[in-house]
């Protein structure tokens, strides 16, 4: 189990390197005012969600997010950024030859000799962040990190926040839980979903994730003692209580008083970016398997990339 607890380890130094490497791409990733499409599968698609969240909300311009196997190819984008660690999944491979010639593409891939490579416009390589683990961690956050950065975003900071989370205790004892719900708003609800997407691949522990206004609308219906609700960013006023009268446990970096609170003790700041805690939920995934009595490096049904026949 060495290397992935070396690989969640490593991010706040990958986050860096993305740090010093995004001022280099400005003729490969999207100009303020285009309208851009962002595709990957898994983890991928959701931190592509995440990052259109963020472009949006910075007023760069229209940003959509899909699956790459869903992708609408009849709309019309100025560009689209492909994210792929091994750059050899076949949907993302698909949909960069169908779109050659039709859309731009930008590919953030981990291996620089992959098929991607060769079909996207331009390429961001990014080998310092790829991974030996089949369950993604680094290369997933360093490839939104380093979209932040191009997004004008302070990646010194968000990389101090990161040094505190692969660090601090974890928020509770994995072993107490029989079931995780991950809640996030805007851009964090890629991250919620990424999260919940950790414990059942390393775990094979049922966890789920929602939008936390929606989370109200049927989900909280699971809610209970032994069971935890673990939220990203901002969060709906009135939630932690509505969570409390469950019985289940709540996890926020942003709550204060009877709830967790995980603070940066970088220039006293708190509390820490939510993408810094998502790292902990990495480590809390990789604790719940272990409790499990299950090896986080071999994964059930999983291979590093889905390469189709």
């Amino acid at each position: 189990m060495a290397y992935v607890h070396a690989e969640i380890a490593s991010q706040p130094d990958c986050w860096r390197e993305a740090a010093r490497l995004a001022p280099t791409l400005a003729d490969r990733l999207p100009r303020p005012g285009e309208r851009v499409a962002v595709v990957g599968c898994g983890t991928s698609w959701f931190m592509a969600a995440a990052y259109a969240g963020l472009r949006e909300h910075a007023g760069q311009g229209e940003t959509d997010a899909f699956q790459a196997s869903e992708f609408p190819t009849g709309r019309r984008y100025d560009r689209l950024i492909a994210i792929t660690r091994s750059g050899t999944t076949t949907e993302v491979l698909e949909l960069l030859a169908a779109l050659r010639g039709r859309i731009p593409s930008t590919v953030l891939v981990g291996d620089p000799a992959s098929p991607a490579v060769e079909l996207a416009d331009a390429a961001v390589t990014m080998p310092f962040a790829d991974e030996r683990s089949v369950v993604q961690t680094r290369f997933a956050t360093t490839a939104l990190a380093l979209l932040r950065a191009h997004l004008g975003e302070d990646l010194g900071r968000l990389a101090a926040d990161a040094e505190v989370a692969v660090r601090a205790p974890l928020p509770i004892d994995p072993a107490r839980i029989e079931q995780v719900t991950f809640l996030g708003r805007g851009w964090t609800v890629g991250l919620a979903q990424e999260a919940a997407l950790k414990c059942r691949e390393a775990a094979t522990f049922w966890a789920e994730a929602y939008p936390a206004m929606d989370y109200r609308h049927g989900p909280i219906s699971v809610a209970a003692p032994g069971r935890l609700v673990w939220a990203f960013g901002e969060i709906p006023e009135g939630l932690p209580e509505d969570v409390a009268a469950t019985g289940a446990a709540f996890v926020h970096s942003r709550t204060h008083g009877c709830h967790t609170v995980l603070t940066s003790w970088a220039a006293g700041r708190t509390p820490v970016d939510p993408m810094a805690d998502l790292i902990l939920a990495q480590r809390f995934a990789v604790a719940l398997a272990t409790s499990r009595g299950l090896d986080p490096e071999a994964p059930r049904h999983l291979t590093r990339s889905v390469v189709l026949a």
